[in-house]
């Protein structure tokens, strides 16, 4: 009888075993497999954390790139500019400025325009403003040379608004004509700014 209850015993212990055994292996080999899955998820996770972040980085690289070729070109754009516009007013700026002190060149100029005036405006008057600071010599200059040049009448009007030269126009002031020097500057800086340009960058 005890034989038999201990072979009992030891059989019901060799099978928990064997089952204990069987049980663990299986739970193992699901947590492998689960284990596994985690690993593989978390890796392709990873991968695509590193492919977004690259995409991101390249995005921003070239943005990064084109600002800075805009900034680029903006900068090259103004300090071409400057250059014109110093080299400019340096070829305008002197010689015209010369040019409004020289009394001589002023009364030239005024003489051909009412000549010119006389004969293509159909006898109509003419009205010339000047700075008060040109009364003086231009002025008493003008009361009598233009008088004999023009026939037709010529008035002298003196305006604070007028800068170094003149401004004429129809006695009925219906339209008036500057010949200041600010008005021959910039007539001459825009004359010489392409070519400026073209002599210096080649025509861009």
């Amino acid at each position: 009888m005890e034989s038999k209850l201990q072979e009992l015993t030891s059989r019901i212990y060799r099978e928990g075993i064997e089952k204990a055994s069987a049980e663990a292996a299986q739970i193992k080999e699901q947590a492998s497999r689960e284990a596994a899955e985690m690993l593989e998820n978390a890796r392709r996770e990873a991968h695509r954390i590193v492919e977004e972040a690259q995409k991101e980085a390249e995005e921003l690289r070239r943005n990064v790139s084109n600002e800075i070729r805009m900034s680029t070109r903006q900068a090259m754009a103004a300090l071409r500019q400057q250059i014109t516009e110093l080299i400019t007013t340096r070829m305008v700026e002197g010689p015209v400025k010369d040019a409004f002190n020289d009394r001589e060149f002023i009364k030239k100029l005024i003489e051909t325009i009412i000549k010119n005036w006389q004969s293509q405006n159909n006898g109509q008057g003419m009205t010339v403003i000047l700075p008060p600071a040109e009364e003086k010599e231009l002025g008493a200059w003008l009361e009598t040379k233009g008088r004999q040049l023009l026939t037709t009448g010529l008035e002298v009007v003196y305006d604070e608004k007028t800068g170094k030269g003149f401004r004429i126009g129809p006695a009925d002031k219906s339209y008036i004509i500057s010949f200041t020097e600010e008005d021959f500057e910039n007539f001459f800086r825009t004359y010489l700014r392409p070519r400026t340009i073209k002599l210096l960058y080649g025509g861009e």
